[in-house]
């Protein structure tokens, strides 16, 4: 039976912000708030019965309302780049707003995403808490007043899932995904000594400047991208130049019960397995933290590696390539989108 304590965790713009936190039987905890659907915490047990907080992120709301790398948050209205913060649907032109300062590109939805507001917020008989906003016409150039529900449920199987919802009164584009930065051993260390597995056999290769797709979906043998079995992230980092990873892969959608991904710490027996509705997920290594200081919870310093990010999504740009996922919706459709993650003791 999953618990939910309710607590307060500061104020934004002169409301109440509350921290919702999930507990099972198997000891696992997580915490969400009401500001940007943020996990702040996620508590799960190693080999020895040890818990550890998994994922990245700050002790005080204060430390997210000043900005940070998207720690925990949901992106949206369309997570990743937007070619220029421009593209055209049903014969109209929008733009967007141009929040990458190195790229000029339109980044997980623009100077104020869903990341950056206060969310309606209700316990459901499920698990779970079930958030929901209206994001209006023209929000950040978006068209189209769009309702938005994103759910956190927690299971006794230890699974979290996330579900994505949404609605619109006019065509628009859609992407949302959850931004958590994982470390399988806590805060002790960093993300190297992890064992990845993506069952993926093509992705999206990108302008190295830019960080734009240019269209092409590419194999991933005999390349640095290749995930297909289980490895060492160390081994792979040592096949690319600045040891980075931002690439987006291109999930094979098989059918079998097998997972998506599968994150492993040889260290600790924590195993993270990932079941995504999504087309694609991109794996970030967490190389660009370094460039700023990011005094993280109980005091830790986030550097370059200190965690990394499985964002399950559709294609980077797709509204420019018409080969790519489809990311457009229409009044009378509905968006929907859903992650598992299951927590286990792996070998």
């Amino acid at each position: 039976m999953t618990e939910i304590a309710v607590t307060n965790f500061g104020e934004h713009e002169g409301e109440k912000v509350f921290l919702f936190t999930l507990s099972n039987s198997k000891g696992t905890r997580i915490s969400v708030t009401n500001y940007g659907c943020i996990i702040t915490e996620l508590w799960v047990a190693d080999r020895q019965g040890n818990q550890d907080d998994i994922v990245l992120g700050f002790d005080k709301l204060s430390n997210y309302q000043t900005g940070h790398p998207f720690f925990g948050a949901i992106a949206g209205r369309c997570a990743n780049r937007i070619a220029e913060g421009q593209f055209a649907l049903n014969n109209k032109n929008y733009t967007l707003a141009k929040n990458e300062i190195i790229t000029g590109q339109h980044l997980h939805g623009g100077i104020k995403g869903f990341d950056k507001y206060l969310w309606h917020a209700e316990v459901t008989q499920k698990n779970g808490v079930v958030f929901s906003r209206l994001s209006p016409n023209g929000e950040e150039g978006y068209p189209g007043n769009l309702k938005v529900e994103h759910s956190i449920h927690l299971t006794d199987d230890n699974r979290i899932v996330l579900e994505f919802m949404a609605e619109t009164d006019m065509p628009t584009i859609v992407n949302m995904v959850n931004h958590s930065y994982y470390n399988l051993d806590g805060h002790k260390g960093k993300i190297e000594n992890l064992e990845l597995e993506i069952n993926a056999d093509f992705y999206t290769p990108v302008d190295e400047k830019t960080m734009l797709p240019n269209g092409e979906i590419l194999g991933v043998k005999n390349t640095a991208f290749d995930f297909t079995h289980r490895q060492k992230i160390a081994e792979a980092m040592k096949k690319r130049p600045n040891h980075d990873f931002d690439v987006n892969y291109v999930l094979r959608k098989n059918n079998s019960s097998s997972p998506d991904v599968t994150l492993y710490s040889p260290q600790s027996g924590r195993k993270m397995e990932i079941y995504t509705t999504c087309p694609a997920v991109q794996f970030y290594n967490g190389f660009k933290l370094s460039n700023k200081i990011w005094n993280g919870k109980e005091g830790h310093r986030y550097q370059a590696f200190s965690g990394l990010c499985l964002e399950t999504q559709s294609f980077p740009d797709s509204i420019h390539y018409p080969h790519f996922s489809n990311i457009s919706l229409y009044p009378g459709e509905k968006y929907y989108s859903r992650t598992e993650h299951l927590f286990t003791i792996g070998g």
